[in-house]
């Protein structure tokens, strides 16, 4: 058992936060799901009085810029003082920005809670465990950082080629040469043409809306740039 693991912190529970960024992910990165998964076993092996597992965050960035109800669960588990550790398989499963990080780092230093990765447990009420945590959020938030700057760039670079492919709306496709042309299902582009046309004549999108549900006309939609 390690060192830092005490018979208190044994006493109490063990959390394993289960989160990936996207659905894209979530459906594709099957891999992460199960390392993360299988802390809840570690956690069982190590001799926790019980282990709870939170995925309501899957599909969710841990970046700041979306709201993650199973984060702000965790947090109050953390806060009850009845959570002797949490699991993780690396610092950006919990946070990829340093206020959240800190944070969450603060309230395991005051309750006394572990935070236990694959390289091992720390304890941040310890200077050097503080520190190596620091380190760890440090990296997480700039390899995040440093991913968004290479996605622009190479965004920028196949702009610059003339090669960017992005959403079209409906009525809309990319033709086989790299041009925008109007869609040759004659369905979706007749009905786009009479949306527009409805537009010019009622001088209003909410008549428009009243007048396509009242004739019970279905719009065409775009769902991962294919139309339906």
């Amino acid at each position: 058992m390690n060192t830092r693991i005490t018979p208190d912190h044994l006493g109490r529970a063990a959390v394993v936060y289960v989160r990936q960024s996207t659905m894209a992910q979530v459906t594709g990165n099957l891999e992460s799901q199960r390392r993360q998964y299988d802390l809840a076993g570690a956690a069982e092996t190590a001799g926790f009085a019980s282990v709870t597992v939170i995925d309501d965050d899957l599909g969710r960035s841990g970046s700041g810029s979306m709201e993650r109800p199973g984060f702000e669960r965790f947090v109050a588990l953390v806060c009850s003082g009845n959570v002797g550790a949490v699991y993780c398989i690396e610092a950006s499963r919990l946070a990829r920005n340093g206020r959240d990080w800190h944070h969450l780092i603060d309230l395991c230093a005051l309750v006394g809670t572990l935070v236990i990765d694959p390289d091992g447990a720390y304890d941040p009420r310890l200077v050097n465990d503080r520190l190596l945590l620091g380190l760890k959020g440090t990296m997480s938030e700039y390899e995040l950082s440093l991913m968004r700057q290479r996605g622009i760039a190479a965004r920028d670079s196949k702009a610059g080629r003339g090669e960017f492919r992005f959403m079209l709306p409906p009525g809309f496709c990319w033709s086989e040469a790299g041009k925008i042309e109007i869609d040759p299902d004659e369905h979706v582009s007749e009905t786009i043409r009479l949306v527009f046309a409805k537009f010019r004549e009622l001088g209003s999108a909410r008549q428009v809306f009243l007048w396509l549900r009242s004739a019970d006309i279905k719009m065409p939609v775009v769902l991962r740039n294919v139309e339906i």
